[in-house]
């Protein structure tokens, strides 16, 4: 009995570990000069977004320290702020517990008067994150949908100033 547990314990050890190394695996979706047209999500109200050849800067939130610091930032500007600039905003929640998601994250974001897009499934995170640094605000420019440049900065007035100098 014992080498029985021992042995689904070790499968269930070596299952866990392929499941964490097939999301780490994935293609990367920000690179330079690759598109993002087909990025479609929905925002804090459920209501789908895709890009459009008008957006010039997709900023991302891939922790809940860089999501709070960005909130917190667009909160003090107009509610027109982000699509007056042609920015986008993109949080990813998929990292948190889906109970806590639905029962906090989303109604606290459903109190912001700016539009936040959100990730939320961890597959769809892991693509647009695999190679960058988390903890800071990501920030990508884009041409006709096309990536020019991914920043990665970490504090509001280097935001302030990618976003402005479009």
């Amino acid at each position: 009995m014992i080498k029985f547990l021992t042995g689904l314990l070790v499968a269930m050890l070596f299952v866990g570990c392929s499941a964490k190394s097939s999301e780490q695996n994935v293609a990367p979706k920000l690179v330079l000069n690759q598109s993002l047209e087909a990025l479609t999500l929905n925002d804090q109200n459920e209501n789908p977004h895709t890009m459009t050849a008008n957006t010039k800067t997709v900023v991302f939130a891939f922790s809940k320290e860089v999501g709070h610091t960005c909130n917190d930032f667009f909160a003090t500007k107009a509610d027109s702020y982000l699509e007056d600039n042609n920015v986008i905003f993109i949080a990813d929640v998929s990292g948190a517990p889906s109970l806590i998601r639905s029962m906090f994250i989303m109604p606290g974001l459903k109190d912001f008067k700016h539009t936040v897009l959100v990730i939320d499934d961890k597959k769809i995170a892991a693509s647009y994150k695999s190679g960058l640094d988390t903890e800071t605000i990501i920030v990508v420019s884009l041409n006709n949908n096309i990536i020019t440049a991914i920043k990665s900065i970490s504090s509001i007035t280097d935001l302030a100033m990618l976003i402005e100098a479009k």
